[in-house]
């Protein structure tokens, strides 16, 4: 890389290749957009999923006092059903993703560019575990 196009790298803030399309020459020279502030991790759960389960944990541990092994027998179905559930949004979410790179070789770099900015903000709610 010579000293102008590192130059050139640095005046573009990460924000400013969310806001434009990317050259086709450049795709390969430049990384991935950083993460913007429009990028918002979702909820892995809904509230209402999310209450049930923080619920159904204060029962667990409610249960210990009476009965040990069943509270951890309980623990263990809990902990299986959340990892279930996860596992189905996290799938359901990355067959969507599938979409974009399905037309890759005929999608216009700006339809790219979206799709990339899917796969990140799904890939931050990955890491956000």
């Amino acid at each position: 890389m010579n000293r102008e196009s590192t130059e050139a790298d640095r005046a573009i803030a990460p924000d400013d290749l969310d806001q434009r399309p990317m050259p086709e020459t450049r795709a390969a020279e430049t990384r991935a957009p950083a993460r913007s502030e429009d990028d918002s991790l979702e909820p892995l759960f809904s509230p209402d999923a999310a209450r049930d389960f923080r619920a159904n944990w204060d029962a667990v541990q409610i249960s210990f006092v009476d009965d040990p092994k069943q509270a951890v027998r309980q623990a263990d179905q809990l902990v299986r059903q959340v990892l279930d559930d996860l596992g189905q949004t996290f799938s359901s979410e990355r067959n969507a993703l599938d979409g974009g790179t399905d037309t890759a070789n005929q999608a216009s770099t700006e339809n790219l560019r979206l799709a990339l900015r899917r796969y990140r903000s799904f890939f931050q709610r990955l890491l956000s575990l």
